[in-house]
């Protein structure tokens, strides 16, 4: 099995259960652009959930007769929420035919109000051989949407087999999430493979044998609650209080500092040496600053791209009493996978907060990672996200790609590129991201790299594969991630990226 550099950082230790925004004197100096406001966002975080979540990390929401169970209201419950709803036989033609898999799924229902959805089952190691439609309602309409395909084949998005994330966790099987919009109504249905499409060398088998769907299928329906207010004010001088920010429905009042959860503050603190704590973004320096900041030895080339602007976890609103409470670090940051969400495109730039809190309670509470899966995530319109937790600098292990996340980072495009082109924003972005983390490692985004292969469907566990050091996920599994459209624009990215190093 291996092994795991896990840490817990020290400010998760302290007692106190809130923590102050101001950071203290001690701390790591504050940037002076520290102060940039984050992305527009909603003035008032929710705090309820209409869920009661079960120890599995999933919703229940059945009910006799058809009723929605609604739980009471706490503000100690997370933001957001899961409904959880078991799939069954569905009243089809083919399902009365001896001997033929069953199509199984929901027909069309009212559901609380959710953004995202997905398919899980029991086993993680069982494939889903078969396709996944979902149709949803707009939410206060009586509008449905076409039928929609979801990505099944999620498997190779995921922590190494034989890791402790995989082995010790109740790990789910999942598709990729599907990205709908606002809905308050939904019908699925799942079709099992004919036995005819089966690989099987004799064709007379193909017809005989049967492709079983996998157990314990659930729809996920994800809510990702409401954007994060926005962020206050700081920065200013040591003698002179920040002005508070002030809505129409606020009386005038004193300001008071931002109170930080211990789960948000250890989150932030992993950030300290590039943003005060409880930023909600990392601000962008230029190359001269860049290089002033990275501890170089005497005599070396800086080969490094400016560090761009990061949106942290906080500032998107991960919830961070979701994830595990440690965080997992590898040894270094040897090269770059990149991949596409497979949410679909039809999202804004604005709604690029709520499908990563989406992407993020399903990895988690759905499918039973320990975070959400990827580095860093980029969206259309090229902004940069903070991915799983642990310090956007450090080497965090991720859950991308099965067989390599040792020593690499995956950078995650919100989309789906398989039949459509990247935004040149987004493939922009890449380049500027893999410019600035992989110099800080000292690896050449237009190199080569020999990784080992931690065991997936393209290599052996154990095989040493030459590969470059931005690669697509393609590269080391067989799936069609990142997309067609989006790996063909990895060379531009590439020479870009070296371009902002300096090479």
């Amino acid at each position: 099995m291996r092994a795991l550099l896990v840490t817990s950082v020290g400010v998760t230790c302290a007692a106190a259960l809130t923590l102050p925004l101001a950071a203290p004197a001690s701390s790591a100096p504050v940037l002076s652009s520290a102060s940039a406001r984050p992305p527009s966002l909603t003035t008032e975080p929710r705090t309820d959930t209409t869920d009661t979540l079960d120890t599995s990390g999933t919703t229940d929401t059945t009910a006799p007769d058809g009723a929605e169970p609604r739980a009471a209201k706490s503000a100690a419950e997370p933001a957001g929420s899961t409904q959880s709803l078991p799939l069954a036989p569905l009243a089809v033609p083919s399902n009365r035919i001896a001997g033929a898999p069953a199509v199984q799924g929901l027909p069309q229902r009212d559901a609380r109000p959710f953004s995202l959805v997905g398919v899980v089952w029991d086993d993680a190691e069982a494939e889903l051989h078969g396709t996944v439609q979902v149709r949803t309602r707009a939410t206060g309409t009586t509008r449905w949407s076409d039928w929609q395909d979801v990505e099944t084949h999620n498997a190779d998005h995921a922590a190494d087999l034989g890791s402790a994330e995989r082995e010790g966790r109740t790990v789910r099987g999942a598709t990729a999430p599907l990205w709908v919009g606002d809905s308050d109504g939904v019908e699925v249905r799942v079709r099992p493979e004919s036995p005819a499409a089966a690989e099987s060398p004799d064709s007379q088998d193909r017809a005989a044998t049967p492709v079983p769907l996998p157990e314990g299928m659930r729809l996920e329906l994800v809510d990702p609650g409401e954007d994060p207010a926005p962020e206050p004010a700081r920065g200013a001088p040591a003698n002179r209080a920040a002005a508070p920010a002030v809505f129409a429905d606020t009386p005038p009042t004193a300001a008071l500092p931002e109170v930080l959860t211990a789960e948000i503050a250890a989150a932030s603190a992993v950030n300290a040496e590039v943003a005060e704590l409880g930023a909600s973004v990392i601000p962008a320096l230029t190359q001269a600053e860049t290089v002033e900041s990275v501890n170089l030895a005497p005599g070396a080339k800086p080969y490094i791209g400016p560090r761009p602007k990061i949106v942290t976890r906080k500032g998107w609103g991960a919830d961070e009493k979701l994830r595990e409470r440690n965080f997992g670090y590898t040894k270094s940051v040897k090269a770059a996978f990149v991949h596409h969400s497979a949410t679909g495109n039809n999202y804004t730039c604005k709604q690029a907060p709520s499908v990563l809190r989406s992407i993020y309670r399903y990895h988690v509470k759905s499918s039973g990672w320990r975070d959400f899966g990827y580095n860093f995530a980029v969206d259309k319109c090229g902004n940069i996200y903070e991915g799983r937790a642990g310090g956007v600098t450090k080497a965090v292990l991720g859950a991308h790609t099965l067989g390599f996340n040792t020593n690499t980072m995956g950078i995650a495009v919100l989309g789906s590129y398989g039949s459509t082109n990247p935004p040149a924003a987004a493939v922009t972005a890449v380049s500027k991201l893999t410019a600035w983390k992989l110099g800080l490692f000292g690896a050449n985004p237009k190199g080569k790299v020999t990784l080992v292969s931690g065991g997936s469907n393209k290599y052996k566990k154990g095989v040493k594969v030459k590969m470059n050091v931005i690669s697509g996920h393609r590269d080391g599994f067989a799936t069609e991630c990142p997309g067609a459209r989006l790996y063909k624009k990895l060379g531009t990215a590439r020479t870009s990226s070296a371009k902002l190093q300096g090479r």
